[in-house]
């Protein structure tokens, strides 16, 4: 043996670039699963069985191929080996040369990665994560020099890299952007499809039962397990998002139904941060549909402005910032999260619908996560760590660099607004637009003040009023805080009034 070839648990493809040059004959692959990885934070039972499922198929379609995999399975035993102890023995065992791996997703990873070297006393060839459309080095170079880091604008750039729904320098259809036709709430009547539910075969039916063994102190529900768990069954999902799911997708892509989980999504950000899937093939079969007519440019372009657009240049800020990003607070956000984002029980009733399918599918919808979970922990001023860890244990498509920019950034504006250009704070008017989760509360939704009101009414005015300075001089807040201004002090005492006593009661609780 001369390389060991080291695969990350979200680089399950084929095509990734460690592999590219693999010797079937010379080359040994090496897969690790350790306890550290699934308790640095208590990830959600179905994440965790989801993850090591698609890394041991991973493995065998590999070893089908013909490859000589060394794969250690997870030892819950109390002296189990460290990644570092596992690869100083495997290296040692098999007379390893050199040590090749594709970039880890995550920063704590890769600086990990650069100690090799000199740990191991082998070569260590480190290639370029390019399952990604944007590299590192291609983001640091955009951003170099800018005043703003708007998202918008580099995602223009990206569609003129690589040439989607361009009609020459112009996109098609005259905008870039169709997110104002994305915003309708779901018709009376209208039944999103189901989504995809692959079969348990025996690797998985194992997994689960580990889980269930050595896990089951963590968040969330194991069963029912529906995610796909090789390329196979990734592909599939792809397929079914396209011809059953895309064509609404866009209009209704902010929408929020009490009991439909799933809606429109594609669901596919499991499989792409994983591995299994790759953006580019995503967003071809999607341009593909729009070439056919069987979906509409607000729906084509909303989708992939998710994938070529939010996602790399998520990935982007968060190579950028860290590790300092980490500790952002701009607004000194301080409360503990509530305990009801654990147990769900809370006569809030759309934080209530969002936590208990979030403990149910490990899965919540952009919406979802942003305008209800996360505007509550923005309002509510709740410290960023503890909001952050929240995301990364509930999701199973949550990463460090997916959940951090979004949540530090989007979410609680705790970056000052590097990211997000006003904090995306929203009152129970948004909530009840986008939804029919309000017709179920015990609160009243048009109701701005007393023990009646919903909490979001007053605890928008209370968090514009505890951030004034921060923010007031934010233009796209400047009408909000003009409202706040003709407001009377009467007015504002209620506000202060109904929030120490909303915070008095959760606290009850925690």
């Amino acid at each position: 043996m001369t390389n060991l070839r080291f695969i990350f648990g979200d680089q399950l493809n084929l095509n990734i670039s460690s592999l590219r040059d693999l010797d079937l004959h010379e080359d040994l692959l090496f897969f690790f699963e350790g306890m550290e990885e699934f308790t640095q934070v208590k990830h959600h039972q179905k994440k965790i069985a989801f993850l090591i499922s698609a890394r041991r198929h991973f493995a065998r379609e590999l070893e089908a191929k013909g490859a000589k995999v060394h794969y250690i399975q997870l030892d819950v035993s109390s002296n189990a080996q460290t990644l570092r102890q596992a690869l100083e023995v495997t290296i040692n065992e098999h007379s390893i040369k050199k040590l090749i791996l594709t970039e880890p997703s995550e920063w704590h990873s890769y600086q990990e990665v650069l100690n090799w070297k000199k740990t191991f006393n082998i070569p260590v060839e480190i290639r370029e994560a390019d399952h990604f459309l944007c590299s590192r080095t291609e983001f640091k170079d955009w951003s170099h020099g800018r005043k703003s880091l708007t998202m918008e604008y580099f995602y223009r750039e990206m569609r003129k890299k690589y040439d989607l729904l361009m009609d020459g320098k112009d996109p098609i259809g005259g905008q870039w952007n169709y997110d104002q036709e994305n915003r309708k709430p779901l018709k009376e009547g209208m039944k999103p499809p189901k989504p995809y539910v692959a079969d348990k075969d025996s690797i998985t039916e194992e997994v689960m039962k580990l889980v269930k063994d050595t896990f089951s102190s963590h968040f969330g529900d194991l069963e029912p397990f529906y995610f796909a768990i090789d390329r196979k069954e990734a592909l599939k999902v792809l397929d079914q998002f396209i011809t059953e799911r895309l064509e609404l997708f866009g209009t209704y892509q902010d929408a929020m139904v009490q009991g439909e989980a799933w809606m429109y999504h594609s669901h596919l950000s499991f499989y792409l941060n994983c591995g299994l899937l790759f953006p580019m093939e995503c967003i071809e079969q999607a341009i593909e549909a729009f070439n056919k007519q069987k979906a509409p440019l607000n729906s084509v372009e909303g989708f992939i402005r998710q994938i070529l657009g939010w996602r790399e240049y998520i990935r982007g800020i968060y190579w950028l910032k860290m590790p300092q990003y980490k500790l952002e607070n701009f607004l000194v956000a301080k409360h503990a999260l509530p305990q009801f984002y654990w147990t769900g029980k809370t006569k809030m009733n759309c934080l209530k619908q969002c936590i208990t399918e979030t403990k149910a599918h490990a899965y919540a919808h952009h919406i979802q996560r942003l305008m209800v979970l996360g505007n509550f922990t923005l309002l509510a001023g709740i410290d960023p760590q503890e909001v952050n860890e929240w995301y990364w244990i509930v999701y199973a498509d949550a990463y460090e660099w997916v959940e951090l920019p979004n949540v530090s950034g989007m979410i609680l504006y705790a970056d000052g607004g590097l990211l997000a250009s006003k904090p995306y704070a929203a009152s129970g008017a948004y909530i009840n637009r986008m939804s029919n989760y309000c017709k179920g509360c015990d609160y009243k939704v048009k109701e701005k003040n007393g023990a009646d009101a919903c909490p979001f009414n007053y605890l928008y005015w209370d968090f514009l009023l505890r951030n004034k300075k921060r923010l007031e001089k934010n233009p796209r807040l400047m009408r909000s805080f003009q409202t706040l201004e003709k407001m009377s002090q009467e007015k504002q005492k209620n506000i202060k009034e109904d929030t120490q006593r909303f915070f008095k009661e959760i606290a009850r609780d925690l």
